[in-house]
């Protein structure tokens, strides 16, 4: 069992843990249903470690508490909503904060910009719906560009040849987010490779190695994680002083610099839309591909409705709304593979949920892939079905949950734009054809990831 030193640590750097720690606690969880804490001083850690993840730790606790359900971290407890009525009963008076961005913050110990209230929540969306608005129109060039040299390369592979989505189209996200994030120190080769090795060691401990202590067990690890932390802080901390003595205005921290933000806050918005954009774009077009592989009626639908819209012109800026069922394929590829599964919010002011009273400080986590796959909000949960998003009510249910709409978190609206170049590119040239036999199972940690490498061939499109 962790020591409490270890713990602290883990809550410190896993959900609001500082503050957890400021306030005093009861050790009743305000009367909703739950676990009751394992451990002393632990609470309910080791529970969610035997589950796997925190995600399939909450679809055990909802499916057997109920919708809204509660546990312990520490001598804390923290509550959890599992379905869509509950989440909109908490959502609506607290739309104001991203609730990815705060919990992404608080697992990177970053605190600026966490406590300056409402006011200063939509002060930092607008700045952030500005500056990814600024990047894409500036730059989407660019990333036409990267995807059609990219999709080139798919098309000169055998057909029997043997793809590999995750290590390709990781690629093709950390050169798209670092240039379009970031500027032109990046267009070299040498410069993605440097940010991805710090990239992935810093990713790999978010979450998982903070959660079951094992970070804080291994001295080596933990030096390895502080020194990629560090230069990376160091690489964007010199990347905002380059852009700002241009005082240009083309790439996402161009916009950050124009602002009243701290050079601090800068280089911290600037990691956690790196850190978190490359994997959520990455994921989305992995899932995206994989899922198009298992159907050729799907692709030849979005293929025809690519064609009715485009024509033999390459995709716009412009022309992106008009594609409605790329929209639909790529929202079920984010509710069928579950791509951000966990969100967080601390309660500002005492509120309620149900009959279920939720007391101010509470820390209160957003199960979304507890949600997604809720049969009673998603008819055939499990199945691959972008026709469902024909349905209004199906819409307004994932602009709710975060996933469109104006509530849209600037990651995944990058991820959506950077997802629709490359589907409008590639379905046009390629068909993607699934290896039989092949099983993918899911890693469900703070992005969904394939837990294995997912294969996939390729042949050339034949025109009619």
């Amino acid at each position: 069992m962790l020591d409490f030193a270890i713990f602290a640590v883990t809550l410190i750097v896993f959900l609001f843990g500082a503050v957890l720690y400021l306030y005093p606690s009861s050790r009743r969880a305000s009367g909703i249903p739950g676990l009751n804490p394992a451990d002393e001083k632990d609470g309910n850690l080791q529970d969610i470690v035997n589950r796997g993840s925190l995600h399939e730790f909450l679809a055990a606790l909802h499916q057997e508490f109920g919708p809204v359900a509660s546990f312990w971290f520490g001598r804390r407890p923290v509550v959890s909503l599992g379905s869509v009525n509950q989440l909109r009963q908490h959502i609506n008076p607290n739309h104001t904060t991203d609730p990815f961005e705060t919990m992404l913050k608080s697992l990177l110990n970053y605190q600026s910009g966490l406590g300056g209230g409402a006011g200063e929540a939509v002060v930092r969306k607008k700045l952030y719906d500005s500056a990814i608005n600024n990047t894409l129109k500036n730059n989407f060039s660019s990333l036409l560009q990267l995807v059609e040299e990219f999709v080139g390369k798919w098309a000169s592979f055998p057909e029997a040849q043997h793809t590999p989505l995750c290590a390709h189209l990781l690629g093709l996200s950390m050169k798209t987010v670092t240039q379009l994030t970031l500027g032109e120190r990046f267009r070299d080769d040498a410069g993605v490779i440097l940010f991805r090795k710090n990239h992935d060691a810093i990713w790999s401990e978010i979450g998982k190695g903070y959660l079951d202590g094992s970070l804080e067990k291994n001295s080596s690890r933990k030096a390895r994680y502080m020194t990629a932390l560090s230069e990376m802080e160091s690489v964007l901390l010199s990347v905002a002083k380059e852009r700002k003595a241009k005082q240009s205005q083309l790439v996402f921290v161009d916009t950050l610099l124009q602002s009243s933000l701290t050079e601090r806050q800068i280089m911290e918005d600037c990691m956690v839309f790196t850190l978190a954009g490359c994997v959520i774009t990455a994921n989305l077009c992995v899932w995206a591909l994989h899922f198009l592989s298992t159907s050729e009626e799907i692709q030849d639908k979005l293929y025809q409705e690519l064609e009715d819209n485009l024509g033999s012109e390459p995709i716009s800026l412009d022309k992106i709304p008009q594609l409605k069922y790329c929209q639909q394929v790529l929202n079920e590829t984010v509710r069928t593979a579950k791509l951000t599964p966990i969100a967080a919010r601390l309660q500002e002011v005492d509120g309620k949920v149900d009959q279920h009273v939720i007391p101010k400080e509470t820390l209160v986590i957003y199960a979304l892939g507890v949600v997604l796959q809720d049969s009673n909000s998603w008819s055939g949960a499990n199945r691959f079905d972008p026709h469902r998003f024909e349905d209004e009510s199906s819409r307004k249910t994932f602009s709710l949950l975060g996933f469109s709409g104006n509530q849209t978190c600037p990651e995944l609206r990058f991820a959506y734009t950077v997802a629709t170049v490359l589907l409008a590119t590639l379905v046009r040239r390629l068909k993607l054809h699934r290896l039989e036999g092949h099983v993918l199972e899911v890693r469900s940690e703070l992005v969904s990831t394939p837990k294995d490498e997912t294969w996939i061939t390729v042949s050339k499109r034949t025109l009619k």
